[in-house]
């Protein structure tokens, strides 16, 4: 077989031969719905297949790739519920990538727990190591077993017409029957998997790519070491030590020994070194750890989630510790808690005035505990919404010091003083509380003896506006009744909204750098506001004070930190734009990280930099004190360098069928976006390609003006186009301006939810001039 390269890694597993022969394990959603599942892994040790007991009921699969990780034990809401049920080393939960539910199952022994455990981490771990070479042939190999309806080994040619409909093709007959018959080697009439292999590389000739391969080629049929060099500096503009880069090249990618031995490069070995990581359009070296992290928090960028507890939308949603670890291991560094007064004396978590389920304040801490450095080493900030009574905070003060210990940050740093804001290097692997607060930190430092029980602090910040969108909520759930919309009549707060809230000395000890502040202004934060107060924004006053004074909010943000988070009437966990925020500066711009979209794609770009460590350095004219950029001018500030983008939409490769509709082809085009600055916003697109989704052909050029380079997002859209309907959405990818790497290179494009749908990618020539 030729599609048996995963198999030979594993052959002799114990773990593995146990998942071959299948395993009946209980899937479980709840305390009441215990189901018996049949699962076993596939041949291809790729996928597992699990049917229920029951006859008649179909079976599912799920591939290996689909998955994120493998949880041992009581590590869900749903296998903690059933503790007092099965021993946890019967229990272990798959987690799935993106936004699909987690699959937890108990198996009947712990033996058989084990063998699952380890086996599909070994899968996982070897799928993880695969080249793009041993990927590209799993990937031909999945098609090849679902064409094969009689499952011979063999494709006949009506087969074969039917995978390339759904592989997105649609050809021609006679020129199939022409590819069919030069890959039948054998005479059969039928393609054996090699035969099929051969049959896919003419199907996938890239023409492309061969044009700019004998562009440089000396002699048409291979790129000496002096070929590649030219290509690299003339193309790539990679000159820096070309000689060498070429030489690493070569041995890297090229398959070849022959090839390697006359020190060239063959046409299947450039067309593997385009496809890779090196080849890909964003620089490698921004992916890894490369910003300086020594700088005052308030001059970085901080992922950060709002309502991080829901899983869908914030009228009737799910509540679950689950959102804290989605969010955390995405590499979120700022989560918010909404508490209130629950029973037994424990606050509970959710949306309030709503349906929202319920969590415990408890499992929360204890999931930040166990899941905040997962990701990242660097802080993380639990944005504590309060509207608890005094006892109940005493509560969470409680629960945030045992459960997180010495990694919850309790007082200044020492030898910071009052000085400023510490770094995120300074605060590595500790957890801070953004929350209101009795006093200021001048008190601890200068060793006040009083020593008060309770406070009383002005009740503003975001709780306070949540109970002022909460009145605006009413108006608009008694216009709305008659869709059944609605919330609960808890508190009536119109026009009853308190003017003070009573905190516990408890729980404001808690808070050291992050006290959350009412935002009266900036002239009265330029006089009065303390380096570690932070005022909340929602995103409607936050785009106000934008418009209104754009150079004084970008000002206002190199020494304070700002938190904008969603409206509250998005009752369906949409939401705004982070770009007009970070285009003022603002640091912690929350975003509902269970919805995705455009506003989720564009967080995802930005924060994908710098090892996805949750901290990107804001551009140095953001964070100097006299800086004088305005987002709304661009222009007049220093060192204002307008550059312009050329982009070249070269092709596409094998882009995912969208409509399930039979015979329906994807028309694809592609939609090249800028976020920035206002003045910067674009989109363009090329011209859309009929009935063709597996190798669409444009060569159409699109050009931008970019203003503020360092501030400038690109994101690269395919869509299916629809003349009578809305576009259906294929993929994307977004990365930061600054990221590009220029000359031929390859975009692999990413699902809705943000994870990879291998081999799908876009083929484009990138040039960055400076504006004549």
């Amino acid at each position: 077989m030729a599609f048996t390269g995963s198999s030979l890694r594993i052959q002799g597993d114990d773990n593995l031969g146990s998942m071959l022969v299948g395993t009946v394990m209980r899937k479980v959603k709840s305390r009441t719905w215990k189901k018996q599942r049949y699962f076993k892994l596939q041949e291809d040790c790729m996928t597992i297949w699990y049917k229920s007991k029951k006859a008649g009921k179909p079976h599912s699969t799920f591939s290996v790739g689909d998955l994120e990780g493998v949880r041992e034990g009581h590590q869900s809401e749903v296998l903690l519920s059933l503790a007092d049920e099965f021993p946890p080393d019967r229990c272990f939960t798959l987690v799935f990538r993106g936004r699909r539910g987690n699959l937890d199952l108990v198996a009947d022994s712990a033996d058989e727990a084990r063998s699952w455990v380890r086996g599909t981490r070994k899968l996982m771990e070897s799928l993880e190591s695969m080249g793009e070479r041993e990927r590209l042939d799993q990937w031909i190999g999945d098609w090849f077993k679902k064409a094969d309806k009689n499952k011979d080994g063999r494709m006949n040619f009506k087969e074969t017409q039917d995978l390339l409909r759904m592989m997105n093709v649609d050809m021609n007959e006679q020129h199939c029957h022409s590819l069919f018959t030069m890959a039948d080697r054998s005479q059969t009439g039928t393609l054996l998997d090699e035969e099929f292999v051969l049959f896919y590389k003419m199907l996938t000739k890239r023409d492309d790519v061969m044009r700019v391969f004998q562009d440089f080629s000396g002699d048409g049929q291979k790129l000496s070491a002096a070929d590649l060099e030219d290509f690299l500096r003339e193309e790539q503009l990679e000159a820096e030590d070309a000689a060498a880069h070429a030489a690493r090249i070569i041995e890297t990618y090229e398959p070849s020994d022959a090839a390697k031995q006359l020190n060239a490069m063959t046409f299947d070995g450039f067309l593997m070194y385009l496809g890779s990581a090196e080849g890909s359009i964003q620089d490698p070296r921004w992916r890894g750890l490369f910003q300086d992290l020594d700088q005052p928090l308030c001059h970085y960028f901080i992922s950060s989630s709002h309502n991080t507890y829901l899983m869908e939308d914030q009228l009737r949603g799910q509540s679950s510790v689950e959102g804290y670890i989605r969010a955390l291991t995405r590499g979120c560094r700022c989560v918010e808690v909404d508490c209130w007064d629950g029973p037994n004396g424990e606050p509970i978590v959710y949306h309030g005035h709503t349906f929202t389920s319920k969590i415990l304040f408890r499992d929360v801490v204890q999931a930040v505990d166990k899941y905040a450095f997962k990701a990242s080493d660097y802080p993380v900030i639990l944005s504590i919404e309060n509207h608890c009574s005094v006892e109940q905070q005493r509560t969470m003060a409680q629960h945030l010091n045992h459960i997180l210990g010495d990694a919850l940050l309790r007082s200044p740093l020492e030898g910071k003083g009052l000085t400023g804001l510490p770094s995120p290097e300074e605060l590595k692997g500790k957890i801070l509380l953004k929350a209101k607060k009795i006093g200021g930190l001048e008190e601890r430092v200068g060793g006040l003896t009083e020593d008060p029980l309770t406070g009383e602090v002005s009740d503003e910040d975001e709780a306070a506006e949540i109970d002022d969108e909460h009145s605006h909520r009413e108006t608009f759930r008694r216009k709305t009744k008659h869709k059944g919309v609605g919330w609960t009549d808890a508190r009536n707060v119109s026009g009853q909204t308190k003017s003070k809230q009573r905190l516990s000395k408890e729980l404001s000890d808690c808070v050291v750098y992050c006290k959350s502040v009412h935002f009266s202004g900036f002239k009265h934060s330029r006089l009065h506001q303390k380096f570690y107060e932070v005022s909340s924004f929602t995103e409607s006053k936050a785009r106000k004070q934008l418009r209104d004074a754009g150079g004084e909010f970008v000002l206002h943000n190199s020494r304070q930190l700002s938190r904008v988070y969603p409206s509250g009437f998005r009752t369906d966990s949409s939401n705004f734009s982070p770009q007009e925020m970070w285009n003022a500066g603002c640091q912690i711009v929350a975003l509902n990280f269970q919805t995705a979209g455009e506003a989720m794609d564009l967080n995802d770009g930005l924060f994908r930099q710098n090892g996805g460590c949750g901290y990107i350095l804001k551009p140095s004219f953001m964070r100097q004190p006299g800086g004088g950029f305005n987002p709304e001018a661009p222009q007049n500030r220093d060192s204002y360098l307008p550059q312009v983008l050329h982009i070249q939409v070269i092709s596409g490769q094998q882009l995912p069928k969208v409509n399930i509709k039979e015979g329906s082809i994807v028309d694809p085009l592609v939609r090249v976006e800028i976020h920035g600055v206002p003045l910067d916003q674009g989109k363009q697109e090329t011209r859309y390609i009929e009935n063709n989704g597996f190798n669409p052909v444009w060569y159409d050029t699109l050009r931008f003006t970019i203003h503020t380079p360092e501030l400038a997002l690109v994101r690269f859209v395919v869509e299916d186009y629809d003349k009578t309907s809305r576009n259906d959405f294929v993929g994307q990818y977004t990365l930061p301006f600054c990221s590009l790497q220029q000359g031929y290179r390859h975009i692999h494009l990413l699902s809705r939810d943000g994870t990879r749908i291998p081999p799908a990618s876009l083929f484009v020539h990138v040039r960055i001039t400076e504006l004549a």
